[in-house]
């Protein structure tokens, strides 16, 4: 009989190391997965980018992609990861940064260390699909050199320092102001919008883009089609990229990484909500398909930081609203002169700022945890202003420094010849519109005088 007891226990702590193990195992296939799936939306912004550039800058743009997402994995191993550690308090290091260290036992393969790896994986994702949002607004002029520093300096520090002060359980805007961004639609759009627009301040516009009078010119997209099958890509790896912002705790329930409690079906509900208004919202205002497209991106943005409690029609309507505004904000930004090429700022800068500030209205007393203040709009103008500050004025400081020393922007000859003539070795499309030898005419801009153009 007592051998019987004896071997009874030995089955029952059998099969709870199993369940445990399994539990952890299934952790690291969801996060696994979710990374999987956050890759598609570079293969998204691959598309789009090219889509949306004219004909003669095709490659350039897909390089400029490629080389981002390979600058940003190692840089955020390098040191990255280790700023999300580090400084969740502010600019102190915290106690067991260490462990992020590049050099430390967590940061390679570790029998005894299963999560380490995933999440490191799934935030090298947000590093470079922050990275990422820089791109579109920057095509057809910018150096490769300069924006492959200023997507490092992006996706690897600056909005992983945002993410250690508003999406860490213990980040101070969350410990003192009650700050909630569930879906990082501050730290991630709002951070990079900023940011964007902070380096097209110095950038300048494209040869082209305005007249004489200050009045635009549409620059056209030599692939529509492309760009918006590049959103929906981008729509895709989403889903991806919003269960990656939910914890996953083997044997309990799921949190938001604040450690609120929160589910999937919580963010599956509002993100589809916040989709479909997205695209009716810019269905109402454009009929444009590239702008239905963006808005369905935007309209998830903007539900993105209260995903794990907004009511779905609300989601709807937040998102609808977004999607109505934002192409109108986009105008404006252009007819003040700044060229941003795939409405970057709008879309990310906007819609993450609308994402932040209306759980402040609508979410206001949303309870926290371990002693943290609730959600209030106060706290949440907080964080707005602390994410857009902290994106802008680097974006603003380092690109006026690189436009000083000459090497932010491509020389006036290659960018009217085109990048892949200098950049790359092969033709996009070698049998037709690849470098055609016809001209037509810039008018007369910031950059000088009417100059011959090679059409696209």
């Amino acid at each position: 009989m007592d051998q019987q007891i004896i071997d009874l226990g030995q089955k029952v702590a059998a099969l709870e190391a199993a369940s445990t193990m399994a539990n952890t195992i299934n952790m690291e296939i969801f996060y696994w997965w979710c990374t999987a799936l956050m890759i598609t939306i570079h293969a998204g912004f691959l598309a789009y980018e090219m889509g949306a550039s004219r004909a003669k800058n095709v490659l350039a743009s897909a390089i400029k992609n490629l080389l981002a997402f390979a600058f940003v994995c190692p840089t955020f191993f390098f040191f990255g990861w280790w700023i999300y550690n580090a400084f969740p308090g502010g600019l102190t290091i915290a106690d067991g940064a260490s462990a992020a260290l590049p050099w430390s036992m967590s940061m390679g393969p570790n029998l005894s260390d299963n999560a380490t790896g995933v999440f490191w994986a799934a935030f090298a994702l947000f590093a470079a699909t922050t990275a990422s949002i820089l791109s579109g607004a920057v095509i057809e002029r910018i150096r490769l050199t300069a924006f492959l520093v200023l997507a490092v300096i992006l996706g690897s520090v600056i909005w992983i320092l945002a993410a250690a002060w508003g999406w860490h359980p213990s980040g101070w805007l969350t410990t003192k102001f009650g700050f909630h961004d569930a879906a990082a639609a501050g730290c991630v759009h709002l951070i990079a919008g900023a940011f964007t627009l902070g380096v097209l301040l110095n950038l300048g516009p494209r040869l082209g883009k305005y007249n004489a009078d200050g009045t635009p010119n549409a620059l056209k997209a030599h692939s529509v089609p492309l760009t918006v099958v590049g959103l929906m890509l981008i729509i895709v790896g989403f889903f991806g990229f919003l269960g990656g912002c939910i914890i996953y705790n083997p044997g309990g329930q799921w949190t938001n990484i604040f450690g609120q409690p929160a589910t999937l079906s919580s963010f599956a509900f509002n993100t589809l909500m916040g989709f479909a208004g997205g695209i009716i919202g810019g269905w109402v205002k454009t009929r444009d398909p590239f702008w239905m497209m963006s808005c369905g991106l935007v309209g998830i943005i903007s539900v993105a930081s209260g995903l794990d409690v907004w009511y779905p029609p609300l989601a709807f309507l937040i998102g609808t609203f977004t999607g109505i505004v934002v192409p109108m904000i986009a105008n404006f930004i252009e007819k003040k002169g700044i060229d941003d090429a795939v409405g970057a700022v709008a879309v990310h800068g906007c819609g993450g700022a609308i994402g932040v500030l209306v759980v402040g209205v609508f979410a206001a007393g949303y309870p926290n945890v371990n002693g943290a203040p609730p959600v209030t709009f106060f706290g949440q103008l907080v964080g707005f202003v602390v994410m857009s500050l902290l994106g802008f004025v680097p974006g603003y400081a380092i690109s006026a420094v690189m436009k000083a020393m000459g090497t932010l922007r491509v020389p006036r000859d290659v960018e009217i010849m085109g990048l892949d003539l200098v950049e790359v070795p092969i033709e996009a499309y070698p049998e037709n519109i690849g470098r055609p030898a016809a001209e037509t005419l810039v008018p007369t801009g910031d950059f000088g005088s009417a100059t011959a153009v090679p059409a696209e």
